[in-house]
């Protein structure tokens, strides 16, 4: 889809055509959507469609994970009249830190590093990514809020009072803290299933399309 061109017809994730396959091989990620962030309504509908669950869910604060998810996170920071928290690859932040191993989407081993004086116990915090493939960045993310005290969605663990199975989803139990995680795409991976599981989720893809994304395969009709 050409950059200037808007549809007639915009049915979310419409914006997702705009998205660009790798033409550089295997050691690149399988498609770049960052292309859409260039078109002038892709961007804006992309984070409408992101926040579009969380409406009038109470929320503190938005963090976007190194690299991507910190154009998306911001964006619908700056919708939300929230501020950013920006989850940082290890080795950038000059200040007191906590830190989490992890394994990227390529298999490699990282470590992800937060600020320490950002979150406060109980902060309600919207974790914002470009795309969940493996699920292993966003999981570490997660578990770096946690360990602060913050809540993402789903972490009152309320089968304990209702006799709910532990991999019960977020919408089939009243107890659930309505912050989450918000992505362009979560796959269905074991990772990707673990995160929705568990936590409130927003994604831009429609039902039709997500096999396709599921197999890293593009295509719109």
């Amino acid at each position: 889809m050409d950059l200037c061109h808007v549809p007639a017809t915009q049915e979310k994730g419409w914006y997702l055509a705009l998205m660009a396959p790798n033409v550089k091989g295997p050691n690149y990620a399988w498609l770049d959507p960052s292309r859409l962030y260039c078109h002038p309504q892709g961007l804006q509908d992309c984070v409408a469609d992101l926040l579009q669950p969380f409406q009038g869910d109470p929320i503190d604060m938005v963090a976007g994970i190194d690299a991507m998810g910190f154009i998306l996170g911001s964006a619908a920071a700056a919708v939300l009249q929230k501020g950013f928290l920006a989850m940082r690859k290890a080795g950038h932040l000059c200040v007191q830190t906590a830190a989490q191993p992890y394994t990227d989407y390529s298999g490699r081993e990282k470590v992800m590093e937060v600020r320490t004086d950002a979150i406060s116990p109980g902060l309600r915090i919207l974790l914002v990514d470009q795309w969940i493939e493996t699920g292993g960045t966003m999981r570490a993310a997660i578990q770096l809020v946690e360990r602060l005290g913050g809540v993402v969605a789903g972490r009152v663990h309320p089968w304990v009072q209702w006799g709910c199975h532990p991999h019960t989803p977020w919408w089939l139990f009243p107890l659930c803290v309505p912050t989450g995680v918000a992505a362009i795409c979560i796959e269905d991976s074991e990772g990707g299933r673990w995160i929705q599981e568990r936590y409130k989720c927003s994604h831009c893809v429609p039902p039709r399309l997500q096999p396709r994304f599921n197999h890293h395969q593009l295509g719109w009709n």
